[in-house]
């Protein structure tokens, strides 16, 4: 990176989210108890910024901060919160203070909120929410999680299809319940069923006399209310689009999912996938260890098998271990090649799976083919040099040769078994990001210490 980009990056970290100095300044104003300063420092900053600097405090200073801006808190800010220091500033603020944010926040905001809280507590809140709002919140509830269901706004815009462009903006400047922010006005026949949408922009652009049914888009992309989150990301993804609209089971309009929803979609399935594909399950970053720690021996524990599974084999050949040496040292180099190669290859194919552009029941030996390919070429060029390496080093061509073997066997195999066990896993409706990695580990570094030691002993005694 050159200077001047390097001043660029750290001008843009400056201007955008918090910095170093706000932070410390925040720590400070904290510390010596003003709360002017805290007030003067917090005012500027955006939602998403309180909610990331609430992140950065410690539980007391969250305390702290809470009591002071307590009168002018955002209640966008809730909704930019980790889960766990949502939870603790939810119980700050209090159930009166938490029953506005309910109210005011988009519905698909405000649900978010309510399923986290058990049935009492939701329950209370839900009460002193307005009658209107309560029925559209108990409604959104009912719906699966992850669903669309729970993802949309009931905020939108829904116009007849015989209104002109001027009846519409009439219409708009009337309503009170317009959404703060929309992209498309969505056109309904007489009993509410999507039949177009007009962006925005184009409505704008149209004269007054201009009928929405002439200049409206009728190739709509509508989800079901009970459609898979990750789905509707996809949908967003593969067309491009800016908002859709979501119907129940009659087909009738009844939300919409803008893509600010999507992003955050994307952004929770692409963290999930990678902290289930290490084993760190899905707690939060803010969580007590305890929680952290128990989510995460799962993992440990299924490597602890593939462990002792793997010094079971190493343990038949004990024999030609004592007899040389040198395959003690060299083993860890097949296994760790084998490996990473497979590792790769999974990366690769459960994001693929995950962003659709490989299905589990197509191209499935036109992959395979690829990544065998692929790791055999790194394997010929790998083996050469360690298996050179290694016979210079112990003066031992021979074993050169049996470690070269070996590695282009493992790294082969674990080009196969890293396309094919997370493409089957999908096939059996098993999240392939979970189970690939406990899987592929084992089948390479037991077949690769079996492939090096058994060549070992076929050779070299």
């Amino acid at each position: 990176m050159t200077d001047v980009t390097r001043d660029v990056a750290e001008d843009e970290e400056d201007v955008y989210g918090l910095t170093a100095e706000l932070v410390r300044g925040v720590h400070e104003a904290i510390a010596d108890g003003s709360v002017a300063r805290i007030e003067e420092l917090v005012e500027p900053l955006h939602a998403a910024d309180v909610a990331d600097l609430l992140e950065a405090l410690d539980p007391e200073e969250r305390r702290l901060l809470i009591a002071v801006i307590r009168h002018t808190f955002d209640p966008e800010t809730l909704s930019y919160l980790d889960e766990t220091v949502r939870e603790e500033v939810m119980e700050l603020i209090g159930p009166q203070e938490l029953a506005h944010a309910i109210a005011v926040l988009d519905t698909d905001d405000a649900i978010d909120l309510l399923e986290d809280l058990d049935e009492e507590e939701k329950r209370r809140i839900l009460e002193s929410v307005p009658a209107e709002d309560r029925r559209a919140l108990e409604e959104g509830l009912t719906y699966p999680e992850d669903s669309a269901g729970r993802l949309m706004q009931r905020e939108l815009v829904a116009v007849p299809q015989h209104f002109t462009v001027g009846q519409t903006i009439d219409f708009l400047r009337a309503s009170r319940d317009l959404p703060d922010d929309f992209y498309d006005l969505f056109v309904v026949d007489p009993h509410h069923h999507p039949v177009g949408s007009v962006p925005l922009s184009r409505a704008m652009r149209s004269g007054r006399t201009v009928r929405l049914a002439d200049i409206m888009e009728t190739e709509l992309r509508p989800v079901s209310v009970t459609m898979d989150q990750e789905s509707v990301a996809h949908l967003f993804r593969q067309y491009g689009l800016v908002s859709t609209p979501v119907v129940d089971e009659s087909d009738r309009l009844v939300g919409v999912i803008t893509v600010d929803d999507v992003v955050l979609v994307i952004d929770e399935e692409a963290e999930e996938d990678l902290l289930a594909f290490v084993g760190a399950g899905e707690t939060d970053f803010h969580a007590p260890p305890i929680e952290v720690a128990w989510a995460r021996v799962r993992w440990l524990f299924v490597t602890l098998i593939n462990a002792a599974i793997a010094s079971s084999v190493i343990l038949q050949f004990e024999a030609t271990i004592e007899e040389i040496v040198a395959l003690a040292v060299l083993m860890p180099i097949v296994a760790a090649m084998g490996g990473n190669a497979g590792v790769q290859v999974v990366a690769t194919v459960v994001r693929a799976l995950a962003t659709r552009r490989v299905s589990p029941w197509s191209n499935l030996w036109r992959v395979v083919g690829k990544e065998v390919v692929v790791n055999a070429i790194n394997a010929a060029v790998f083996a050469a040099v360690v298996g050179t390496g290694a016979a210079l080093w112990f003066d031992n061509w021979p074993l050169g040769g049996v470690l070269a073997g070996a590695m282009v066997f493992n790294m082969v195999w674990a080009g196969f078994a890293g396309t094919v066990i997370p493409l089957t896993l999908a096939r059996l409706k098993i999240d392939p990001a979970i189970g690939a990695g406990p899987f592929l580990t084992t089948t390479t570094d037991v077949l690769g210490f079996f492939a090096f030691l058994g060549l070992a002993t076929l050779f070299l005694l």
